[in-house]
């Protein structure tokens, strides 16, 4: 199984890279590893940098099944934020509440080269802006309100 990389590694601080369109073949073994991965530690997405790839690729378990999401970026974000808990498989043990969009219009490529426009609201909305912000080297304690336990690791993990 593909390992996870936890903090403070440097490579959840990078900014990964585009993947050139249309996807490459060897991009469908990986999502497959990211989606056991994320299946095994019990996660409900996993972005590229967590298991030591800079690259802008996502996995998300979505109501329809586990889906793959090539470069993808929000492009526009509701003005209703909510206020929720997270966690991060990478920073084990950090729990925060960060306020998010509570609806996003988002763009991605699929693994099939196929670009999608679409509106996400509730918790896919909340877990597809995590996943962006890992591709963007930012952490959820980066955003949060408050942290709820293991504050004493994000000295450790090099969150702020």
């Amino acid at each position: 199984m593909i390992p996870l990389i936890i903090a403070p590694d440097t490579i959840l601080r990078q900014v990964a890279v585009a993947i050139p369109l249309p996807p490459p073949e060897k991009l469908h073994q990986l999502a497959r590893e990211m989606f056991e991965a994320m299946i095994h530690h019990r996660g409900i997405g996993l972005a590229a940098p967590q298991v030591g790839h800079s690259i802008r690729l996502v996995v998300i378990a979505t109501p329809g099944g586990p889906t793959a999401y090539v470069n993808p970026e929000v492009v526009k974000f509701s003005w209703r934020k909510v206020d929720m808990e997270e966690g991060c498989l990478s920073l084990p043990g950090v729990f925060g509440v960060v306020r998010r969009s509570q609806q996003v219009t988002v763009s991605y490529v699929t693994l099939g080269g196929k670009t999608v426009q679409e509106e996400l609201k509730g918790m896919m909305a909340r877990v597809y802006q995590h996943e962006v912000d890992h591709l963007n080297g930012v952490l959820f304690p980066d955003r949060a309100k408050s942290i709820d336990e293991g504050s004493e690791l994000l000295i450790k993990y090099g969150a702020t």
